[in-house]
């Protein structure tokens, strides 16, 4: 076996030290590690002032729940993450009447739009639709003895909270949303 140099040795312990980092790392920033093949979905991206800027392929977030745990308050993890629901009228976002994006509290993907938000009497924040439906999933939830819709984050599987058929016009929706697991941006200028 050939004797490796200092330089050699220093060099391999730098790409192993990247190549650890990067294993430790990606995972956490939901990114993919190099060779896997992670999941793509669809969404459509906004800017600040709620523009599309149109649709696009993106990694998938995926974390383990220790990790989820890590980046998230408790009653954040908790409803996102274990379909649990705030209590009614204590969210940050029931009663707010700011012009702006509510994102994903898990991936920051845009989710809702102000200009859609009503107040539905129920104390959670509530619209007549998504801002893009590609950016959110819905499916038949029978928890609790009660058929609902849930409504989850495409881009992290962030539980968000159900949809109703009891909006007002246009839609006849009632997106009932927990404010915990959104994130309100103000629209930019």
């Amino acid at each position: 076996m050939p004797m490796l140099g200092a330089d050699t040795l220093h060099s391999r312990r730098a790409i192993l030290g990247r190549v650890i980092a990067l294993a430790v790392l990606a995972p956490a920033a939901g990114l993919p590690l190099p060779g896997n093949t992670a999941e793509l979905v669809e969404i459509e991206s906004f800017d600040a002032k709620g523009k599309s800027l149109g649709r696009n392929r993106v990694t998938k977030v995926v974390r383990s729940e220790a990790e989820w745990r890590r980046v998230l308050p408790s009653e954040a993890f908790e409803i996102t993450r274990h379909a649990e629901t705030e209590t009614a009228f204590t969210g940050a976002y029931w009663n707010l009447h700011k012009d702006g994006i509510f994102r994903c509290v898990c991936c920051a993907t845009a989710l809702f739009d102000s200009r859609t938000k009503f107040d539905s009497g129920t104390g959670w924040p509530s619209f007549t639709r998504p801002i893009s439906r590609s950016n959110v999933v819905e499916k038949s939830d029978g928890s609790f003895g009660m058929q609902r819709t849930q409504v989850s984050c495409k881009r992290c599987d962030a539980h968000l909270g159900h949809v109703f058929d009891d909006g007002p016009p246009p839609t006849g929706q009632r997106y009932c949303m927990n404010s915990v697991a959104l994130t309100f941006i103000s629209r930019g200028t």
